[in-house]
């Protein structure tokens, strides 16, 4: 009988493995070293933690596989098929830069060069009317052109082709003929909305994608079936919900954001499992911090995204907020003589200084050493730090030049880092229009426990969470998560103007659709649930909000209400007198999966004997003589008063002085401030 969980998450330096029994509710996790082809780490970790596939019931994954391509460009040669005129239209982009006074610094060229850039003759004009019919003969040419090139992917273009497809799915057509093993995205499937550089750019990274992650994939999923796994392959996407293989052929871009949503949603279910609606997701790992908020138990959700600046991709992303901090992060001087933290790394090799590979720079994983906050073993004891080598390169590296102690400059390395991820807390809340003091901070990663308290105090949040297994809980998320897929459809008038029966029918059709896709991945009519919202501004306006929508649509005048309100909260201001427009219609497609439940246990209380104490450095107090606890000896219900420092297999947790941590029945460790 299967009752088995498997959820994996692939990092760059490790492979997080979540195994979690339905009948108990148990979950086994393990680590294991990412290898360079990932389906040899994914098979590993799963020997490594005894899982027999033939009981396992659901498999998901998230990857980095996608991610990974379009960073190192490492992607099959991709060609674009535009409307004659509009072959430059991926080059100009919005004509910006990502560092607008940095006038050397040029942005990345395009992921199809301008000679693989082919255009055709047709035109269909801005309300969606055949102005000039696809020339078909013109078509086939460019067709036989690309087959002799040797693409392996094409990405097809046109102009107001989101209004109308005819022209579009008639090169398509015609591509089939000619080169028949060649994947095809269209535009007007992909994303049919206006703004052609968003179009374009979302649809030639489907295409150029879709040959690497479909490879992938369906790799993955013979091997998991040879060795016994009998269900559905799924894959975490940006959205928050997973795909099968089969929606990864026509969707293989939102496997982009495929790693990092995978956190965002497992710091909002524990969250949620501690009494939190609001909650700031901050994990930190080894190269880098991802940050993320979820508001009322719904995380923020964008269009507006990318992996390489002036190349967006606008399917729906949990919002996640990237900045280089993480264990490995370089400290360092600048020009004018001020300390630095990141985004520098000393990555998994040579890795931090006390790992004795050969760095001597200091890292923050160099600085906890330093201040006694990390013993001499990780990953339970794979790893054996050497604190002599971290105090060496402390000491040379900021002591030294700053005129300070060791245990200061060590302590200086760890303020900056904090520095640098309250700012991200402060982009992705604050300047949102939420305000920190009524969240709660979930702190995890491999080294998000180390730090999460001082971010808190920084930025007066009440309360932090520290996971069970905070090193993995990005493969947590991976078994949290439902069929999804989010579907979309340009609508441009003015409120006062709009037919509600109209948009009933357009709605209508992309429920259609959404069901279709549904069934077609296997998920039962009665498990189908379809939201609607609708992206509204005020009228002149391009930027927009999403405002949820009922079903149906009766009235218009309670949405412009609800609008108001929001437009108030996230840019302070609002205009009830100003006309409001329609601009886009989008439907969340769920296919519910039956949800993992975590174990729950009989509170206690008892407090156990420390297995030892050690000296640690806090900046308010000095140095303290602090227990040490093994995470597996708290019990649920226990209360402890810092200072104290607990130590598990994927992380460490610091209580500092003036703080309590409460164990609650589902084993996460509460810090109240």
């Amino acid at each position: 009988m299967r009752h088995i969980r498997v959820a994996v998450d692939v990092g760059g330096t490790f492979t997080d493995i979540c195994v979690m029994d339905e009948h108990t509710g148990a979950i086994t996790i393990e680590k294991t070293s990412s290898t360079t082809n990932p389906i040899e780490g994914i098979l590993d970790a799963v020997d490594k933690v005894g899982a027999d596939l033939s009981r396992v019931s659901l498999f998901s994954h998230g990857t980095t596989v996608a991610t990974n391509a379009l960073i190192t460009r490492r992607l099959p040669r991709t060609a674009m098929i535009c409307t004659e005129g509009f072959r430059d239209v991926i080059e100009i982009r919005r004509a910006n830069k990502e560092d607008l006074w940095d006038i050397y610094k040029d942005v990345a060229p395009p992921h199809v060069p301008r000679r693989d850039r082919l255009t055709v003759t047709e035109r269909i004009d801005a309300q969606g009317q055949v102005v000039t019919p696809l020339d078909k003969e013109q078509a086939r040419q460019v067709a036989r052109i690309l087959k002799r090139r040797g693409v392996e992917a094409i990405a097809v273009c046109f102009m107001n082709a989101y209004m109308n497809p005819e022209n579009e799915r008639a090169m398509r057509a015609i591509l089939q003929e000619v080169l028949p093993e060649v994947p095809v995205s269209i535009s007007s499937e992909v994303m049919p909305e206006i703004f052609e550089h968003e179009r374009f750019s979302t649809t030639v990274m489907n295409a150029a994608l879709s040959p690497v992650v479909v490879s992938y994939t369906k790799q993955l999923g013979q091997e998991l079936k040879r060795r016994g796994y009998e269900s559905d392959l799924l894959l975490l996407h940006s959205g928050g919900g997973v795909m099968t293989t089969d929606a990864v052929e026509q969707y293989s871009a939102r496997l982009a954001g495929s790693g990092i949503a995978a956190g965002a949603i497992a710091s909002r279910h524990i969250a949620m499992l501690c009494g939190f609606k609001n909650s700031i997701g901050l994990d930190m790992g080894g190269t880098s911090t991802d940050v993320s908020l979820a508001y009322d138990g719904q995380s923020r959700i964008t269009n507006d995204w990318f992996i390489e600046f002036g190349y967006p991709i606008r399917f729906s992303s949990i919002e996640v907020l990237t900045i280089g901090a993480g264990g490995g992060s370089l400290a360092w001087r600048d020009e004018v003589g001020s300390l630095r933290n990141g985004p520098q790394s000393a990555g998994a090799n040579p890795g931090p200084a006390c790992y004795g590979n050969g760095n001597t720079q200091p890292t923050n994983t160099d600085a906890n050493v330093v201040l006694g906050r990390l013993g001499t073993r990780l990953a339970g004891g794979q790893v054996t730090l050497q604190p002599e080598l971290a105090f060496e390169a402390v000491q040379a590296g900021v002591a030294t030049p700053f005129g300070l102690s060791v245990q200061e400059a060590a302590q200086a390395i760890i303020d900056v880092a904090n520095a640098n991820m309250a700012d991200a807390v402060r982009l992705l809340s604050i300047s949102r229009g939420y305000d920190p003091r009524d969240f709660a901070l979930v702190s995890f990663g491999g080294a998000g426990a180390l730090h999460g308290v001082a971010i808190a105090r920084e930025l007066s949040i009440p309360a932090v969470i520290v996971p069970p297994n905070p090193g993995v809980a990005s493969a947590l998320g991976c078994l949290l998560v439902n069929v999804q897929h989010d579907f979309s459809e340009s609508y441009i008038k003015e409120a006062s103007e709009v037919d509600i029966q109209e948009l009933e029918a357009a709605f209508t059709r992309l429920e259609q659709t959404a069901i279709e896709h549904l069934a077609h991945e296997g998920v039962a009519h009665e498990q189908m649930v379809l939201e609607r919202t609708i992206d509204m501004m005020y009228q002149g306006q391009w930027r927009s909000l999403a405002i949820p929508a009922p079903r149906p649509v009766t009235d218009l005048t309670e949405l412009i209400a609800i609008f108001n309100q929001e437009h108030l909260r996230e840019y302070n201001y609002k205009r009830e007198d100003a006309p409001v427009s329609l601009f886009r219609l989008n439907l969340k497609a769920v296919g519910l999966v039956p949800q993992a439940q975590l174990p729950e246990h009989e509170p206690t209380g008892r407090i156990p004997e420390p297995i030892y104490q050690r000296q640690v450095w806090f900046s308010d107090v000095g140095a303290v003589e602090t227990p040490v606890y093994h995470r597996s000896d708290l019990p649920a219900g226990l209360v402890l008063d810092g200072p104290a420092v607990i130590e598990q297999l994927d992380s460490t947790v610091v209580v500092p002085p003036q703080s309590r941590a409460e164990i609650d029945t589902y084993l996460n460790i509460i810090i109240r401030l």
